[in-house]
C-alpha cells in the first residue's frame, strides 16, 4: 500500500481561535506506534484533549486534537512525528512504509560543561534552550561554589544527529551564551566515550529508606500529595463485547501527558490497540474505550495478566510520578522519579516542568542531579535537587512539593 510521504503526518489549524489543532497520521501500524507518537506531542508541550485511533493489524490511522503553545513550531513536530513511524523506501514520488528491520545505533553522547555566576532561575533557562534545540538531557550534574558560581556539567544527546559538527556546536553555544549573558565564565562542548558516560552513572539503587518511604510502589488508597484522587480512576475489562478483543473502559482524572502514560504501559505490556477512542470532560475528567489483544492476536482472558495490568494502569493514573521533599542533614532535598519505558526513554520536559516550578516559586537550587536507579523491579529515572536555604527557604517544604506537582501535572 502507497501513500504520499507528505500525507502520512497532516496537521490541519484550527479556524477559530481555541479551537484544537488537528494532527492525522496515516502509516503502517506497529505495537507501541501510539505511545511513541503521545511522547513526541508531550516533548512540544502540547495536551491531547481527544483521540481516535483505528488499525487492521498492517495499518493504522489515528487523529489527536491537541491544544498548546502559541509558538509550537508544527513543521518540525510533523518532521519528528513522520520519523517515529516505520521507515519507508519511494518509487515514483510514493512512499511504501516497512517495519524497520533492525535497531537503530544508540545516540553519541555529548558533555556541555560551563561554569558561570549564579542567580535566580539559572537551571531552567539553560534548560528551556536545550529543549527548544531538541538537545535531550540524559544526565546533569550541578553545584554551587561558596563563592557563587556553578559547575554545571550536562550529558547530552541530539535529536537531529548534528552535534559533532561545527555549526550545530557553534549554534548550541551560541544560544547558551545569549541566556546566561554577563555570568558565563566559560562554556564548551564534547563527545565523550563510554568510559566517560559510564562514570557519570549514578548508583543503581536507592538508600532503602527513600525507596520505602517515598516511592512507595503499593497502591494508595486515600488520596494524598503525589497522587490523584483514587475515586477519579475507574478500570473495567469486558471480553464479551468484541468476539475478538478485550475491551478497556477509564474513567479518570486529567492530567499532562495522561495519553502517553497509558499507551506506555500497553507498550510495556507488548498490547496491541486495534480501535481506541479517548475524550476529555468538564471538571477535567476523562473517559477513553480501548479494545486491544495481545502480541499473539487473542483476548486477555487470563485473570492474572487482567489483574497486573488492571494495577499498572491504575498506578500509572494515580501516580504517574513521585514527588517528595526529603531531609538531607539541616537541608530539604526535593525528590522527583518517573517510570522509564522498557526502550529506555524516560518521560520529556521533567527536569523542565521542576526547574520552572521553582524558578517561579523563587527557590534556588544548590545542586541537581538526574540518574537512573532500580526501584522494585523497574527502571525510573530520578532527579535529586539540593535546595539552597542559605537565607532560608522562601516558602515552605509543602509548598515547594505542591507546586512542583502542579507543574508536572499541568495544573499550575
Amino acid at each position: 500500500m502507497g501513500i504520499l510521504y507528505d500525507d502520512v503526518v497532516i496537521i490541519r489549524q484550527p479556524e477559530k481561535d481555541g479551537d484544537p489543532t488537528v494532527i492525522t497520521v496515516n502509516c503502517p501500524d506497529k505495537t507501541g506506534l501510539g505511545c511513541d507518537l503521545c511522547r513526541i506531542i508531550l516533548f512540544f508541550g502540547l495536551n491531547i484533549v481527544r483521540g481516535d485511533v483505528s488499525t487492521d493489524g498492517i495499518w493504522c490511522y489515528i487523529v489527536f486534537w491537541v491544544v498548546g503553545k502559541q509558538r509550537t513550531r508544527w513543521s518540525l513536530l510533523k518532521k519528528r512525528l513522520i520519523e517515529a513511524c516505520p521507515t519507508c523506501s519511494s518509487a515514483s514520488g510514493i512512499s511504501y512504509y516497512r517495519s524497520q528491520s533492525h535497531p537503530s545505533n544508540p545516540p553519541d553522547v555529548f558533555l556541555l560543561n560551563f561554569s558561570c555566576y549564579d542567580r535566580k532561575g539559572l537551571l531552567h533557562d539553560v534548560t528551556e534552550v536545550l529543549c527548544e534545540l531538541e538537545l535531550t538531557i540524559k544526565k546533569v550534574k550541578v553545584s554551587t561554589t561558596p563563592d557563587g558560581k556553578v559547575m554545571d556539567l550536562f550529558f547530552i544527546t541530539d535529536t537531529r544527529e548534528l552535534l559533532h559538527t561545527k555549526k550545530r556546536k557553534d549554534e548550541t553555544i551560541e544560544h547558551l551564551t545569549e541566556i546566561l549573558g554577563d555570568a558565563i565564565i566559560s562554556i564548551d562542548i564534547e563527545l565523550v566515550g563510554p568510559e566517560i558516560t559510564a562514570c557519570s552513572q549514578a548508583s543503581p539503587f536507592l538508600p532503602t529508606a527513600i525507596t520505602e518511604d517515598v516511592f512507595n510502589l503499593e497502591l494508595p488508597d486515600l488520596a494524598q500529595r503525589g497522587t490523584l484522587r483514587s475515586d477519579y480512576v475507574s478500570i473495567t475489562m469486558d471480553n464479551l463485547l468484541s468476539p475478538s478483543h478485550t475491551l478497556v473502559q477509564i474513567m479518570c482524572q486529567d492530567h499532562k501527558g495522561l495519553l502517553y502514560d497509558i499507551m506506555r504501559t500497553l507498550k510495556d505490556y507488548n498490547i496491541q490497540i486495534s480501535y481506541g477512542r479517548f475524550t476529555t470532560k468538564p471538571r477535567g475528567k476523562c473517559e477513553l474505550d480501548l479494545f486491544i489483544m495481545q502480541a499473539d492476536g487473542k483476548k486477555i482472558v487470563d485473570p492474572n495478566k487482567q489483574n497486573s495490568l488492571s494495577s499498572r494502569l491504575r498506578m500509572e493514573l494515580l501516580r504517574p510520578l513521585r514527588v517528595a521533599i526529603v531531609s538531607r542533614g539541616p537541608d530539604s532535598e526535593l525528590l522527583v522519579a518517573n517510570p522509564v519505558e522498557l526502550s529506555s526513554k524516560g518521560r520529556p520536559l521533567v527536569f523542565h516542568d521542576i526547574t520552572l516550578a521553582l524558578k517561579m516559586l523563587g527557590t534556588c537550587i544548590f545542586s541537581a542531579e538526574i540518574g537512573r536507579h532500580l526501584i522494585g523491579d523497574r527502571e525510573w529515572e530520578v532527579y535529586k535537587i539540593l535546595l539552597d536555604e542559605g537565607e532560608g527557604l522562601s516558602v515552605g517544604r509543602n509548598k515547594i512539593e505542591e507546586g512542583v506537582w502542579k507543574m508536572l501535572m499541568g495544573w499550575e
